[in-house]
């Protein structure tokens, strides 16, 4: 028949995370539609595919989260082309930071239209049909900043624990229907989200936030320097996504336990202590 093979749909897959998944479920022979903003940026994907032997298993596709008719346009064409979509991974996404008062209320929205709202249109737009075939599976890549928040990376954080939110309550919604939802929350990995986030902190050295943000990012350079391969969370989502009974939650990371530890278990005010300490 025509539709036997799975197909999977994954956002923002020009670089980091949906990159490796989209190479990694297609050398588990999934059908997978790699989508990105701009398909410009679809070379070092497709070049990486064909070096692995995997040229015939990836599609691109342009879209765009933010814009909701892109969003209906691929699923549409997905729909009418394979006739099924086994699996969503909503992965694209940005970080903005900057100390809240020097954000202004345009990063803001953006923040939130792509991180936030861009999951969840994508999200609505293929649960009619994992709902009409009693099964899938929705992997929301969220962060260790949708559980616990740092100082200079509030919006981030903020779009982060709204996904927490919709995705517990999606769970709930979808798992009497055979779909699976699941949240991956990495830690610092070696991907591209810190040097794009980097570029983009809102703040100058007028900001009476300078010096505070900018032992914050000294900390975080650090912590990206020394990060380990972001393989290991494609390889995670692709063992999910095969998976009957998964987790909701799949925390990942060097150290990331042990801080949400620290933080779920000592008093708050013995918490702060520590952060103000590990920032000096």
């Amino acid at each position: 028949m025509r539709f036997t093979k799975l197909t999977a749909l994954v956002t923002g897959a020009s670089s980091g995370f949906g990159f490796l998944t989209s190479i990694t479920l297609a050398q588990k022979g999934y059908r997978v539609i790699a989508t990105m903003r701009d398909l410009g940026k679809s070379g070092a994907l497709l070049a990486h595919a064909e070096q692995v032997g995997v040229t015939n298993a990836i599609e691109t596709m342009a879209l765009d989260v933010t814009i909701h008719d892109s969003i209906e346009q691929v699923v549409s064409d997905i729909m009418d082309k394979y006739g099924r979509i086994d699996v969503l991974v909503n992965n694209a996404g940005f970080a903005v930071g900057g100390y809240v008062e020097d954000v202004p209320m345009e990063a803001w929205r953006s923040q939130l239209e792509t991180n936030v709202f861009g999951v969840i249109a994508t999200t609505r737009a293929v649960l009619p049909h994992m709902r009409a075939q009693q099964s899938g599976c929705i992997v929301n890549v969220s962060s260790v900043s949708g559980l616990s928040a740092f100082p200079g990376y509030a919006p981030y954080s903020t779009s982060k624990f709204a996904i927490e939110g919709f995705s517990e309550s999606l769970r709930l919604e979808m798992t009497p229907l055979g779909v699976r939802v699941v949240l991956v929350e990495p830690g610092a990995y070696k991907t591209e989200i810190w040097r794009k986030g980097f570029e983009a902190i809102h703040t100058t050295e007028a900001s009476p936030n300078w010096k505070r943000l900018s032992k914050m990012l000294d900390y975080s350079r650090k912590a990206s320097a020394t990060a380990p391969d972001p393989q290991e969370v494609a390889d995670q989502i692709a063992r999910i996504v095969d998976n009957p009974r998964p987790k909701l939650r799949y925390l990942m990371g060097r150290g990331v336990r042990a801080g949400l530890w620290a933080r779920n278990l000592l008093p708050w005010r013995w918490y702060e202590g520590i952060l103000a300490r590990l920032l000096k």
